[in-house]
C-alpha cells in the first residue's frame, strides 16, 4: 500500500456481532467489531483459535451474515444483501484461499483454475494466473502429482484468476511446513504487490504478522489491538 497516497476504504465494519446457537448454548463469535480495511493493503488478522477470525473473514467474504452491525463494502451494505447479491459479490469481488486446497482431483492445475474463470466477469487467462504463482511448468499436472505447497499455489491462482478486488485467506499455511509456508506467503505478497489486490490473511502464527501493512489482533470476538508495521519483512525473512 503506497505510503504517499491516502488509501480508499474498501470495508467499513461497525458494531459487528455474530451469535450462534448450539442446542441450549449461545456462542458469541463476534462481540462488536469495528474496523476499516483499505484498498491494496496486506492485512493479517491475528488471534488464537476461537478468537473470531474465521467468522469475521466469512462475513467479509459474503459467506456468512452478521447477527447485528454494519458491513459496508465500497459503500454497499453486505449485511442487507440477499443471497443472490452476496453470490454476485463473491463471484465478482472476492477470492478465497483456505487451509485445505479443495482442488478437484480429476482435473489438471490448469483445469482447476479454468473452472473459476468460466463464471467470472473479467477473468485473466488461467495460464497467466498459474504463471503468476510460479507454476507455468506444472499446468498439466493433476493435484496428486503436486506437492502440498504447489497445490496451495494452484488454489491461489484459482482465487486470483477472476481478478478479485479482495483476497481472503484462511490459515493458508496451516497445512504446510514452515519452508513451504514461506514460499506460499511470498506468492501472496507478490500478488498483493503486482495486482494491488487487498489481501487479508488470518492466522494464529504471530511470525506472519511481520510481513503485513497492518496487524489486527482479535481476542474473544473483539478487536484487541491494531498495529501498523512501518516496514514489512519479506516472507523469505520469516522463520518459525
Amino acid at each position: 500500500m503506497p505510503a504517499d497516497s491516502a488509501p480508499s476504504t474498501i470495508y467499513r465494519v461497525r458494531g459487528l456481532t455474530r451469535t450462534y446457537r448450539m442446542g441450549e448454548v449461545e456462542i458469541h463469535a463476534l462481540r462488536g467489531v469495528d474496523l476499516d480495511l483499505y484498498a491494496g493493503e496486506f492485512v493479517v488478522l491475528l488471534g488464537a483459535s476461537g478468537s473470531g477470525k474465521s467468522t469475521l473473514l466469512n462475513i467479509l467474504g459474503g459467506l456468512d451474515r452478521a447477527t447485528s452491525g454494519e458491513v459496508l463494502y465500497r459503500g454497499r451494505d453486505l449485511g442487507r444483501a440477499d443471497a443472490r447479491e452476496r453470490t454476485r459479490f463473491r463471484r465478482r469481488e472476492a477470492g478465497f484461499v483456505f487451509q485445505f486446497y479443495n482442488l478437484i482431483p480429476s482435473l489438471t492445475a490448469l483445469e482447476n483454475v479454468a473452472i473459476v474463470t468460466e463464471i467470472a466477469e473479467d477473468p485473466m487467462e488461467p495460464a497467466e494466473a498459474l504463471r503468476l504463482v510460479g507454476l507455468e511448468e506444472r499446468m498439466d499436472h493433476f493435484p496428486a502429482q503436486l506437492s502440498g505447497g504447489e497445490q496451495q499455489r494452484v488454489a491461489i491462482a484459482r482465487a486470483i484468476a477472476k481478478n478479485p478486488s479482495v483476497l481472503l485467506c484462511d490459515e493458508p499455511t496451516g497445512a504446510l511446513d514452515s519452508r513451504t509456508g514461506v514460499r506460499v506467503l511470498a506468492v501472496l505478497a507478490d500478488v498483493n504487490r503486482r495486482l494491488g489486490t487487498t489481501t487479508i490473511v488470518i492466522t494464529h502464527n504471530a511470525v506472519i504478522a511481520q510481513m503485513a501493512d497492518r496487524v489486527i489482533r482479535l481476542s474473544d470476538g473483539r478487536v484487541a489491538d491494531v498495529q501498523v508495521n512501518e516496514s514489512r519483512l519479506p516472507a523469505e525473512a520469516l522463520h518459525w
